[in-house]
């Protein structure tokens, strides 16, 4: 029996540019500057570089034991069975983005180019051929963690204005709290992961939590093509023979803001990208402000990493609100995860072939 996939959560069709975030009444074009790559890290710390043993808390050594289930007997095993589903598609390099208990499109996609990559039958339906071939992957699903003083620490930047003035005085575009930054390195929503640590503390150095152990691998080659696909919002990394490699969600265009059409190719890479408001190229935005200089961190507009593409101003990018990829429409550009966006850049390099297929699918309110 079959277990498909059903949304359980509408977003509205907020105007969020796969370059900046603006309002919907804002213009309608897609250009921006591209952005600037600087010193500071790209991304979060590693997950975990020594696998951890399993977890022996409750609730993990329950996501760890999951069973497939097309009719899962309480809402707590469907939770877990699909976090362990998720967890499972993200380190075979299939990215469901945020990890979060829940059904939904992200997922669905994941598995059909999961299906696509092993032979099996692609209808994005979590199946017990599907199930059987994830699980082969034996190791532990959530793991312990002790929060350490540095993550305890920061620097965080705990308010970011919308506003492009207020935003370029600052110095850092830094992850709001230790919540933030923990779910981030996790690939987990902030929501599961409160959920399976109630009344932890996430600011304290030395709270032992329960945490996803994720995608900890490089993709096993070099992506020779990537496959911008606009109808199912989602971007596939190809080796040189044609074999697909990864896939994850992502934020595309919209009818009146599209994301481009044909082939194109990468032109340069950005970690750490600062981004520039520049009211000469761009036509949203408080243009008295004049030109502006945002400044990097992984709550940049563009996320932890840009790759610029030949089409000019348009690029692949990072997020600052991962929950949203693949939910919302962009300006154009092409949003992903932060840990998707830095792991398709470390396996692409100059003239890396981008096609862009399908058209954009219409947001509905």
């Amino acid at each position: 029996m079959k277990f498909a996939t059903v949304l359980l959560c509408g977003f509205s069709a907020v105007a969020l540019c796969a370059c900046e975030i603006r309002p919907r009444e804002a213009a309608s074009t897609s250009q921006t500057s591209a952005p600037s790559a600087t010193s500071m890290p790209a991304e979060a710390p590693p997950v975990l570089a020594i696998p951890p043993a399993p977890s022996a808390a409750p609730v993990a050594r329950a996501v760890d034991r999951a069973v497939f289930d097309a009719a899962a007997p309480t809402p707590q095993a469907r939770r877990d069975m699909l976090i362990r589903a998720q967890v499972l598609l993200d380190r075979a390099h299939f990215s469901p983005g945020v990890i979060d208990g829940q059904d939904g499109e992200n997922v669905k996609n994941a598995i059909a180019a999961y299906e696509r990559a092993n032979g099996l039958p692609e209808d994005g339906v979590l199946d017990a051929d599907v199930w059987a071939k994830l699980t082969a992957d034996t190791g532990p699903i959530l793991v312990d963690y002790a929060i350490t003083p540095a993550d305890a620490a920061g620097p965080y930047t705990p308010s970011i204005p919308k506003d492009y003035a207020r935003m370029a005085k600052l110095d850092r575009l830094g992850f709001s709290g230790p919540l933030e930054a923990l779910a981030e390195r996790f690939h987990m929503d902030p929501a599961l992961l409160q959920a399976l640590n109630p009344g932890a503390d996430f600011g304290a150095a030395g709270t032992k939590i329960v945490v996803a152990y994720p995608a900890r691998e490089a993709l096993p080659a070099k992506v020779a093509t990537i496959e911008v696909d606009k109808a199912r919002k989602q971007v596939r990394a190809y080796d040189a023979a044609h074999k697909l490699l990864a896939a994850y969600p992502a934020t595309v265009g919209s009818g009146d803001l599209p994301t481009p059409s044909g082939e194109w190719a990468v032109r340069t890479i950005a970690p750490a990208p600062t981004w520039t408001y520049d009211p000469s190229r761009l036509n949203f935005g408080d243009r008295t402000a004049g030109k502006l200089t945002i400044q990097a961190g992984p709550n940049n507009p563009v996320g932890a990493v840009w790759i610029d593409l030949t089409k000019d101003t348009y690029g692949i990018h990072g997020a600052p609100e991962p929950r949203l990829v693949g939910k919302t429409a962009s300006h154009g550009c092409v949003r992903l995860t932060n840990w998707d966006a830095v792991q398709l850049s470390k396996a692409v390099e100059k003239g890396t072939r981008v096609v862009f297929l399908g058209e954009s699918a219409a947001i509905t309110t």
